[in-house]
């Protein structure tokens, strides 16, 4: 369904909320679109939710766009993980509700938390030096927070379980070389050099733990006091824990203070005693390497699968268009780290 103006759009979510027990006479106020989100399209606004009370809870809304990455997982499934994580006691948004067919695509409705979002702010502005010397050991603690979810087939059938042979990180290379090899509209020699490299120094794991699969600071929520709320699950899956661990220090999401492994603000000590502290698993060296190199080859995969659209004419987004022009920064990094 294509809306063609806001107030039809306002008017269709509307009643979706309507049919929502408890909320059958709430009233959205102030609903806008957010910027960002080259995945989803999101929207904020506010549920007047009761007139005895003058309740206004603050939300989110998440559409799925046209063409979606085919390395994630559906919005209802990412729905389903995160209302589990919510229940576990996961800093993550409270979800709401997961929709119809009413906006014409897939969407669900958490809780809006207030904060920031964008890394160069916290780099760079005088307010966040605290969060700064905090979020490297908040995210450590949160890190084994998530690992420590009890896993079992049942309870996460609809998560992607990929080990090969008893190591789910040939599983996971397995699946993101079918998708380079798929998607990609022309050779990246350097990616096809790493995922050899990647087979032969595949880890096996005795763990099998809820991976985030994307645990950067470009998906935390963060204020001065510092993480408020983890964000984006669409490519979680079942998996070695020390995927996480390697995956956060990737170059990519420094933001060009590379001497700060930890997403340009913070050691790797500081982040895996954190983490081994509050319960994680023990941190396998060797491993959290493999994994740093796997996290950049993937981002090279997504920085392709980002332009396709753009490419392919489904999209005119810009921000699609311009991520695959990362595709080469990730091939150097890899070369560096593999010859080293």
């Amino acid at each position: 369904m294509h809306f063609s103006n806001h107030q039809k759009f306002e008017e269709c979510l509307q009643a979706f909320i309507s049919r929502q027990r408890g909320y059958e006479n709430g009233r959205i106020i102030n609903l806008n679109k957010m910027p960002g989100g080259a995945s989803k399209e999101t929207w904020a606004f506010d549920l007047y939710a009761d007139d005895k009370t003058h309740e206004t809870l603050p939300m989110v809304l998440r559409i799925e766009r046209r063409s979606p990455l085919p390395v994630s997982i559906d919005l209802k499934q990412e729905f389903s993980l995160m209302r589990i994580a919510y229940m576990e006691g996961v800093e993550v948004p409270k979800p709401y509700w997961y929709g119809d067919d009413s906006l014409g695509s897939p969407f669900y409705v958490i809780e809006r938390i207030e904060g920031e979002t964008i890394v160069k702010r916290l780099h760079r502005n005088g307010q966040y030096k605290k969060a700064r010397s905090l979020i490297p050991t908040q995210l450590g603690k949160i890190l084994a927070k998530i690992h420590r979810i009890s896993v079992t087939k049942e309870r996460f059938d609809f998560l992607p379980w990929r080990s090969q042979d008893g190591s789910p990180a040939l599983g996971e290379l397995l699946f993101y070389d079918e998708i380079l090899h798929q998607y990609s509209p022309e050779p990246h020699p350097p990616l096809e050099l790493a995922l050899r490299w990647l087979e032969k120094n595949a880890p096996k794991s005795n763990y099998e733990v809820l991976v985030h699969g994307d645990y950067r600071l470009g998906n935390i929520i963060f204020t001065q006091e510092g993480v408020q709320s983890i964000l984006d699950w669409e490519l979680s899956h079942i998996g070695d824990p020390m995927e996480d661990v390697g995956y956060i220090s990737v170059q990519a999401w420094r933001f060009g203070n590379d001497s700060k492994p930890i997403g340009g603000i913070g050691e790797r000590e500081v982040f895996y005693k954190a983490y081994e502290k509050a319960g994680g698993f023990p941190i396998n060296y060797d491993s959290i390497y493999f994994w740093e190199v796997f996290g950049n080859l993937k981002w090279g995969i997504i920085t392709i699968l980002q332009t396709v659209p753009f490419l392919d004419g489904s999209s005119k987004s810009i921000e699609l268009a311009s991520l695959g022009r990362k595709t080469a920064e990730v091939e150097l990094q890899l070369l560096t780290l593999i010859e080293g």
